[in-house]
C-alpha cells in the first residue's frame, strides 16, 4: 500500500493564494467555484489543498503544514527570487511573507513561509537523527541568541525577540564574540523590519556590516552573512516603492 497526506488550508479567497503559489513557481492543477471554492496547487512532490471560507480572517489563522525537501537551500533560493519577480520585493512582513533560512535547534535546517489565506508552511531539510529541541546554551549571548531565534522564527514574535536581543546588546558586564555580535544585530535587523521599525533596523545593519570577520569566522556565520544581504536588499526594495 502507498498513502499520501495532503493538506487542506483555509483561506478567505483562491485568487491572491494561487497567485502566490504561482510566483514559487507552483502549478494550480483543480480549480473549482462550487459548491464550494477549492483548488489544488502543485510543484514536485508537494501539493497544498485550498478551500475558500467567506468570513475566514488570515490575520488570526493557525493553519500550517510541514514540507520536507532534500535541497531547502534551493527552495529558500528559488521561492525568494519568485517572489522579487512578482511583487517586486521579496515580503518579510505581514501576508505574504517568507522567512530566514537557519539552522534551527531542533535538527532541521529550515525557513517559515506564511501565504495570503495565513497558512504557514515550514519548509526544512533534516540535518540531526535527533529532532528535538536542544537544551538551552548557558553562555549569555549564545543563550539570547538561542531564545530570540525561537521567538523570531518559531513563535513569529518578533517583539519577544527584539526584547531578548536589546538586553543582550545592551550588556555592559560583558561582550559576545564578534560572530555573536554580527548574529545579535542581523536578528535585531530582521525583527525590527518585520515589525516596521526601520529607525532599529538601519543601525543594526550598519553595525552589522562593521563587524570584521576572520575568514574562519566568515565561515561559521555564512548563514548571517546571507540574511545580512537579504535583508539590504529588502530595504532598498521598500525605499525604491515609496
Amino acid at each position: 500500500m502507498t498513502e499520501t497526506t495532503i493538506p487542506i488550508l483555509p483561506c478567505r479567497t483562491l485568487q491572491p493564494v494561487l497567485d502566490f503559489y504561482t510566483a514559487l513557481g507552483f502549478d494550480v492543477t483543480f480549480r473549482q467555484t462550487s459548491p464550494n471554492p477549492y483548488a489544488v496547487v502543485e510543484r514536485g512532490g508537494i501539493q497544498l489543498h485550498f478551500f475558500g471560507m467567506k468570513h475566514y480572517d488570515p490575520t488570526r489563522s493557525f493553519s500550517t503544514c510541514c514540507v520536507r525537501t532534500d535541497d531547502v537551500d534551493g527552495l529558500h533560493r528559488a521561492f525568494r527570487a519568485g517572489l522579487k519577480a512578482t511583487y517586486g520585493r521579496v515580503p518579510s512582513c505581514g501576508l505574504p511573507r517568507i522567512g530566514a533560512l537557519k539552522d534551527a535547534s531542533h535538527g532541521m535546517r529550515q525557513f517559515l513561509m506564511t501565504d495570503p489565506g495565513g497558512n504557514c508552511v515550514r519548509v526544512g531539510q533534516p540535518i540531526s537523527e535527533d529532532q528535538h529541541h536542544r537544551p538551552a546554551p548557558k553562555e549569555t549571548f549564545a543563550r539570547a541568541l538561542h531564545y530570540a531565534s525561537l521567538f523570531a522564527d518559531s513563535r513569529e514574535d518578533p517583539a519577544a525577540a527584539a526584547k531578548v536581543l536589546d538586553q543582550a546588546l545592551g550588556r555592559t558586564d560583558e561582550r559576545p564574540t564578534p560572530v555573536q555580535l554580527l548574529r545579535l544585530l542581523v536578528l535585531r535587523a530582521d525583527a525590527a523590519g518585520r515589525l516596521g521599525d526601520e529607525e532599529r533596523a538601519i543601525p543594526a545593519l550598519s553595525e552589522a556590516m562593521a563587524v570584521h570577520l576572520t575568514a574562519g569566522e566568515r565561515d561559521s556565520a555564512r548563514d548571517d552573512l546571507a540574511r545580512l544581504e537579504e535583508l539590504l536588499e529588502e530595504l532598498l526594495d521598500d525605499q525604491g516603492m515609496r
